[in-house]
């Protein structure tokens, strides 16, 4: 698997309460913030997954 940039360009204190939290982690703002994100698409592909199984099943 490749790897690719991506540059942002975030608040001050935003970049400052995400430090933060890295450290409370043990990780770096990088790593805070990529394994923030895999987890919210996780979560909305598991979401996803869940409304289609309750549709096909007619339960919702």
């Amino acid at each position: 698997m490749g790897t690719s940039v991506l540059s942002l360009r975030i608040d001050h204190d935003l970049l400052e309460r995400l430090r933060e939290h890295a450290a409370r982690r043990g990780m770096s703002v990088q790593d805070y913030v990529v394994r923030t994100l895999i987890r919210d698409d996780f979560d909305e592909r598991f979401q996803t997954a869940v409304e289609e199984t309750e549709k096909f099943y007619g339960i919702a």
